[in-house]
């Protein structure tokens, strides 16, 4: 494919997909799954180091967030404990897999994942 003004090759783009699906209309901005986001295909080594910067602060974020999450998810564990509810609120964890199902498969598994963080022992030594 060529460019029509220049003549030269158009850039290589990616586009990342993400799961669409139906919503319900007491779900929230939150829920929303963002649009795909085209990723122009770096020409070079030096393009290929700045998408890697921009991985590697995606990475960073991400880490601090996950830890935020779980931090919030043990202090409602803790208040649930305190106020005598259930350990674990099973259509609360299903809303929160059927969230992290726009990312696919794989979306699932992280979502469990950040649960299992989220649980902790869950009354084990």
């Amino acid at each position: 494919m060529t460019s029509a003004l220049s003549g030269t090759p158009a850039p290589t783009r990616i586009t990342v997909p993400v799961h669409q699906r139906t919503r319900t209309r007491t779900e929230t901005a939150i829920d929303a799954a963002p649009a795909p986001e085209e990723i122009p295909v770096p020409e070079d080594q030096d393009g290929i180091d700045k998408l890697r910067v921009q991985i590697d602060a995606i990475d960073a974020e991400l880490v601090r967030l996950i830890l935020h999450r779980t931090a919030l998810s043990h202090a409602i564990g803790t208040a649930r404990r305190t106020l005598g509810g259930p350990r674990i609120v099973y259509s609360r964890e299903m809303a929160i897999l059927e969230r992290f199902r726009d990312l696919g498969p794989a979306g699932t598994d992280l979502g469990m994942l950040l649960l299992a963080m989220g649980r902790g022992k869950l009354g084990r030594k």
